[in-house]
């Protein structure tokens, strides 16, 4: 979770973030939430990363960004904001790429997927899971507990040209490129990105360790999911595997695996509390996460939205 949300999330009153059916607050614009972040697009540098030969990771603001290059063309996953555009393309320009001919998201997320509305006009293929395209035709209200957003529809050139349900593949740059899907996680369209050439996976915000996951309740997301999914990836990965998280530093399968224990556990602690009929404010109080406060931050955003996923589970 971005530091900037933490800070926020920490100024607010307890009883506003936990009440239990307490609504989204009022939707902010863009302009407004970045603020709130501590976002500024003028002053973002885009920091690259090799992952492997010809596979990088853009780090700006949003999402971090894949950059595959090769003698077919670019290849990437996730885009940002279109503000951040002209930044992405210099990187990848000084990366020896031009134009980028496919771009992946892994979700639906505006900070992931705001890109395409510079890109899909310019003519990059955008490839997503079935369901991200469906809310990106859409109006939908990320709750994120102290701030809300409205995402509004895109227009028709910066929605997915190519979708899926389940996997897919590219063979593309001299390897494959594998796209999988394992059910409702962060949102109910993720998609995690294996480069099978680089033995690298893009998780997206299925997996995130630079704090505390957000998981989308409001609009699907499920903590078990979440569980689910990673397991399914760590089993199509190796000791060995580069793991690019959707925020955070570039990570490897024990980094995966270790978040996976912590997930269960605090799932585990979670659905014991409910089973008891504990109200969110007595879920704080029972300190679900005490071990892992100190590495991961701040647990509002986090505990509030999985607290609300299970209880969707148990409607």
């Amino acid at each position: 979770m971005n530091k900037s949300l933490i800070t926020l999330l920490t100024l607010l009153p307890l009883s506003v973030l936990a009440h239990d059916k307490a609504p989204a607050p009022e939707p902010m614009a863009l302009d407004e939430l970045a603020q709130a972040f501590g976002w500024d697009f003028d002053k973002t540098e885009i920091k690259i990363e090799k992952v492997s030969e010809n596979l990088y990771v853009l780090f700006g603001t949003g999402g971090n960004i894949a950059v595959n290059l090769g003698t077919d063309g670019v290849f990437i996953v996730d885009d940002q904001f279109p503000q951040l555009m002209p930044k992405i393309r210099a990187a990848i320009k000084e990366l020896g790429g031009d134009n980028v001919d496919f771009a992946v998201n892994t979700h639906w997320h505006f900070d992931h997927a705001d890109g395409n509305l510079t890109l899909g006009p310019d003519g990059t293929v955008i490839v997503a899971h079935e369901a991200s395209r469906q809310k990106m035709a859409s109006d939908n209200l990320i709750n994120l507990v102290g701030v809300s957003y409205m995402q509004e529809a895109y227009p028709d050139n910066a929605l997915p040209d190519i979708t899926y349900q389940r996997d897919m593949k590219f063979h593309y740059n001299d390897q494959e490129i594998e796209l999988f899907h394992y059910g409702p996680a962060h949102t109910t369209g993720d998609t995690a990105v294996i480069f099978r050439g680089a033995n690298a996976v893009h998780m997206g915000d299925v997996y995130n360790n630079s704090g505390y996951p957000f998981i989308d309740a409001d609009n699907g997301g499920k903590l078990d999911g979440m569980i689910k999914f990673c397991q399914k990836i760590l089993q199509q990965i190796d000791e060995n595997t580069k793991v690019i998280p959707g925020h955070g530093p570039v990570a490897d399968y024990q980094g995966l695996s270790d978040y996976i224990d912590m997930l269960t556990l605090v799932k585990q602690r979670l659905e014991k509390l409910i089973a008891d009929g504990a109200s969110l404010e007595e879920v704080f109080a029972a300190k679900p996460t005490a071990e892992f406060d100190e590495a991961m931050g701040n647990n509002i955003l986090f505990i509030n939205r999985a607290y609300h996923s299970l209880q969707h589970e148990h409607e």
